[in-house]
């Protein structure tokens, strides 16, 4: 169990009025525990849950096939396991509970995750208990990162770039988007990840298409190619893209990239604690426009046990605030200045990941110069 995360839980639930939170998202679960259940984010009925008391006791749910593995990363804490086939989830959730002393107690779980009909079966096994939801509570907590996490995203985010980069520079006019794929999975792999989330590999004019992964398109002289990639370390993400061109690059696709680079640096010069995230994304909406590049609904995010946290820079809201919210050190977000359709047939993204300093921020995706366009022999 991480001790530093159940600190920050323990003084929250405290200064919320909780006796106890129930972490039962993949994501939460991770946060807490220190490592991912490897089913519980593939078969959603495959409940694990970390219960934590206001007092620091923990205990832990989990489905019999991955019993060995709770067991393995945590044997002192105790373990409440449930049979697929043969037990309801909820009931021994709930006899957990019980014997945590918490049968008639304010209860946090994540009400944004439990299935409706698993909420209502937990209700009939703990009637005397009171459930309330805690899900913007945990997310507030996720937003700012320890400084484990953050040297955890630095070397994602130094896996994601570097395997991209690389990646570009084994392939070359005539090679096809699954070259591209395949010496991407290799390099992020290679260079530590653990599994990647979603890897993007658009060229020509599929550029223009967010979220695509390869074909068997081959490369062509003049072609731009976006990439990305999310590799994983211990349920934590980094996202980075990364724009190419094969050879020369066409019409137009200097000047833009360019304009979307003076971007980039207009942001980083904005973000630092108590910076307005709609004024940073208002900023950028301005400086994209000066070219008549189309807007988009936002233009950065926090990062780390999901691929889209808050806050977010844009028009989205902010854990119920409409639209705002301000930066705060331990922050750290994925920045991506970007145009899926440029006017000219092709789209172009150059995504970051930034850590929100004491003083301003720190760019954690360094290992591509991308100041200009990268090229694909």
């Amino acid at each position: 169990m991480r001790k530093d995360i159940i600190e920050r839980q323990v003084a929250a639930m405290k200064a919320g009025g909780f006796d106890a939170l129930i972490s039962c998202s993949p994501e939460n679960f991770a946060y807490v525990a220190g490592f991912v259940v490897p089913s519980q984010p593939l078969i959603r009925h495959r409940h694990a849950m970390v219960a934590l008391t206001a007092d620091g006791r923990c205990g832990l749910l989990g489905v019999d096939m991955e019993a060995t593995t709770i067991r393995k990363h945590e044997p002192e804490v105790p373990s409440y396991i449930w049979a697929e086939f043969t037990e309801d989830s909820m009931h021994v959730l709930a006899r957990m509970l019980k014997e945590m002393g918490l049968a008639r107690s304010r209860i946090g779980i994540e009400m944004d995750y439990l299935p409706a009909g698993d909420m209502a079966r937990l209700r009939q096994n703990l009637p005397d208990a009171a459930f309330v939801p805690c899900e913007l509570l945990l997310a507030r907590l996720r937003q700012i990162k320890t400084a484990d996490e953050v040297e955890l995203l630095r070397r994602l985010s130094r896996i994601a770039d570097q395997s991209i980069t690389d990646a570009l520079r084994t392939v070359q006019k005539g090679s096809s988007e699954m070259d591209i794929a395949a010496a991407m999975t290799r390099n992020v792999y290679a260079l530590g990840a653990e599994q990647f989330k979603l890897m993007i590999v658009a060229t020509g004019e599929r550029s223009q298409l967010p979220n695509v992964g390869p074909s068997e398109r081959t490369l062509q002289a003049g072609d731009v190619c976006r990439v990305e990639i999310f590799p994983l370390i211990g349920g934590y993400h980094a996202g980075v893209c990364r724009t190419a061109v094969v050879q020369r690059p066409p019409a137009q696709a200097e000047a833009i990239w360019q304009h979307l680079v003076e971007c980039k640096y207009l942001m980083m010069d904005m973000i630092k604690p108590g910076a307005s995230c709609r004024a940073i994304y208002d900023a950028f909406i301005k400086k994209l426009s000066a070219m008549n590049l189309p807007p988009i609904s936002f233009v950065g995010h926090g990062i780390g046990l999901h691929l889209h946290e808050d806050p977010y820079l844009g028009l989205t809201p902010n854990l119920g605030r409409q639209g705002d919210a301000e930066l705060e050190a331990g922050m750290v977000l994925g920045v991506e200045p970007l145009c899926y359709q440029t006017g000219y047939g092709f789209g172009m993204q150059n995504k970051d990941m930034m850590l929100v300093t004491a003083s301003g921020c720190e760019l954690l995706s360094d290992y591509a110069d991308t100041d200009r366009l990268l090229i694909v022999k």
